[in-house]
């Protein structure tokens, strides 16, 4: 565990948050940027296979170029001591897989959402050439808004390379393998295809398509089985969306969709479907034409590994025959729930009866449903969590309220759940800043504080709160807490007299007290940035906390100075730059910040003597001259 560990002077890790067979996850502070953020970490056991080290790098790296709102971003890459890390960003939200094992099957409206978000992440790292290889609910983040989120890129290609090469062995989450992986062949953009219709199929049955008693017998599924038709496990499954999950989890690469757009545009028409609005109707004619080709290429055997050296004997070509016929079969009872799905979803066609969708927002889900069914329509019910609307009341409806539509026909209602809750931590003990770190962790925040004195705790310590621990509370609720009012003491100020301004910041803090207001007064017998004159005086007390004032020497008419331009280089997003004067007075640090590639700097510095001026990228000289 590295708790409390500060990664290169800057991240500092708060709190383990998850973590794999390859690496460990915290929650960490930004100390630069005064955020918080997610730092991944490699296991110990990796760092000293240099191959496997260095493609970590260079994967992370192409991984920080992705920028899509569908991908979590990842900030900076990093080794401290031996440490290998990754920034990224931090997001505060559950994992698809929590989602799925609290929720069990979930819509089918709502997992085509989620699927085409992940899909559209992996159309833009596909696009920059980075396959992710270890597509998986797990690392799907689901936001407290409902954004999709994919992490753990590039990290997990090079743990699947480095790791065949060296061990032969296969690590990684086998039961969203493509066939491909499972053999240990190289991996392609249509490998995370098939691992995308896996987590479909997972959202829309509730269960991963193969299982089996050790991690060897799933892949050898993976490479021979024929997975269970969804529709036999949710029958609410339409055969538009079957048959994507099916051509999606082909066994060979090459029957599956040609690229992920392709995979996309299915979707977008399954959603046109389900939606089935007045501006975007599908007819029945355009989906067989769509799909029931993909459905048939989903469906066709694949037979065993085209690299195997066995010649298929007698009873395989009768397994075969068999198996067509199936298939036919299959494809048969399909079109006809096909047939009986687009019945269902675009109700009487027989019909020109049609109605006005009533405007049922704001009120209850029992009283939606009696007003649409009143009407001849049918309902369909999603819940999400929203603090501003009560518990039970509908949100919003699609279509909207005024629209005409056909009778029988399903209006989608979205369901408040409330205000997400979650559970007060217990802040005794903590320092004033660590219990508003742990409440923000915990989606709460701050409320009054109060001070008491107490010879028993430390200074600023929380001595109670309200609520108490364990209670379960909204998010975003307010906790009061009171901590420990230290005993006013006071401190003898040193003479700074004499000393250069930026040498007597670390003094400060060691007395608890801060630089004041800073007045420079040029002079050519004191050196720049040497103290001149200090308020309070010498030997003075002031109470901790206080400020102390100081008079500064500037250049006089004799100083020289010289205007420094650099131009930021090409590396990471964000590059510590730092401006070093070294002259007759001493070494001392007159600018530094962070910037991007591409930014321009021009700073002006001035010193006695010989003056030599340094530039610092991340802690390396970038240039150097003497003025």
């Amino acid at each position: 565990m590295l708790i409390n560990r500060t990664l290169d002077h800057r991240y500092t890790l708060l709190e383990l948050v998850g973590g794999g067979g390859m690496a460990e996850v915290y929650r960490a502070h930004d100390e630069l940027l005064d955020r918080f953020v997610a730092v991944k970490i490699l296991r110990s056991q990796f760092t000293t296979n240099e191959e496997f080290v260095t493609r970590f790098r260079r994967e992370a790296q192409a991984a920080a170029k992705l920028s899509h709102p569908n991908i979590v971003n990842v900030y900076d890459v990093g080794i401290d001591e031996e440490i290998y890390y990754i920034v990224m960003e931090y997001i505060s939200g559950e994992t698809l897989k929590d989602k799925i094992d609290r929720d069990g099957v979930l819509s089918v409206e709502n997992a085509v959402h989620i699927a085409d978000e992940i899909a559209q992440a992996l159309e833009h790292a596909h696009q920059n050439h980075l396959v992710h290889c270890d597509i998986k609910p797990h690392n799907i983040m689901v936001t407290t808004s409902g954004r999709i989120k994919v992490t753990d890129f590039g990290i997990a290609r090079a743990v699947t390379s480095a790791t065949m090469v060296h061990t032969g062995t296969i690590i990684g989450s086998v039961h969203y393998f493509s066939p491909e992986q499972a053999k240990g062949a190289p991996v392609s953009a249509q490998s995370d295809i098939y691992s995308l219709g896996v987590v479909l199929y997972e959202m829309l049955t509730g269960k991963v398509p193969f299982e089996g008693d050790s991690p060897i017998s799933i892949a050898i599924k993976h490479i021979q089985e024929e997975p269970v038709p969804p529709c036999q496990i949710n029958s609410e499954i339409p055969p538009l969306v079957e048959a994507i999950v099916l051509k999606a989890m082909a066994k060979q690469p090459e029957d599956r969709f040609s690229n992920i757009s392709e995979m996309i545009n299915d979707l977008h028409l399954a959603q046109g479907y389900l939606r089935d609005d007045s501006t975007r109707r599908i007819s029945r004619e355009e989906y067989p034409t769509q799909l029931l080709t993909g459905m048939n290429e989903a469906l066709r055997d694949s037979g065993h590994d085209r690299t195997t050296a066995l010649q298929p004997n007698a009873m395989e070509l009768a397994n075969k025959r068999r198996k067509k016929a199936w298939a036919i079969a299959i494809v048969f009872f399909l079109l006809l729930g096909f047939a009986g799905g687009a019945f269902l979803a675009f109700g009487k066609f027989w019909s020109g009866a049609e109605v006005a969708v009533p405007d049922v927002t704001g009120k209850s889900v029992e009283q939606a449903k009696n007003i649409l069914t009143s009407h001849n329509l049918r309902v369909s019910v999603s819940e999400v969590f929203n603090d501003k609307v009560a518990a039970g009341q509908v949100i919003s409806q699609t279509p909207e309220a005024g629209s005409v539509v056909k009778e029988q026909r399903t209006i989608n209602l979205i369901v408040s759940r409330g205000g997400e809750v979650t559970s007060v931590p217990d802040l005794r003990g903590l320092s004033r800043r660590d219990a508003e770190i742990a409440l923000k962790n915990a989606g709460l925040v701050l409320g009054k504080v109060d001070e008491q004195s107490s010879s028993d705790a430390p200074p600023d310590s929380v001595l109670s709160q309200y609520p108490r621990p364990p209670a379960q509370v909204s998010k975003g609720t307010a906790v009061d807490i009171v901590v420990n009012k230290a005993a006013v003491k006071k401190q003898m100020l040193p003479d700074f007299r004499g000393t250069v301004l930026s040498a007597v910041s670390a003094q400060l803090d060691n007395l608890k007290l801060k630089v004041g207001n800073v007045t420079e007064v040029a002079s050519d017998k004191y050196p720049p940035g040497t103290i001149i004159d200090q308020r309070p005086a010498p030997n003075s007390e002031l109470v901790e906390g206080g400020a102390v004032d100081f008079t500064v020497a500037k250049a006089g008419s004799s100083a020289k100075r010289a205007t420094v331009s650099i131009t930021v280089p090409d590396g990471p997003v964000r590059q510590a730059v730092q401006i070093v004067v070294t002259d007759s007075n001493g070494r001392r640090v007159v600018y530094e910040n962070v910037h991007k590639p591409g930014d321009k700097i021009e700073k002006q510095v001035e010193g006695s003597g010989s003056v030599r001026v340094q530039i610092y990228i991340n802690g390396g000289l970038l240039q150097e001259q003497t003025l």
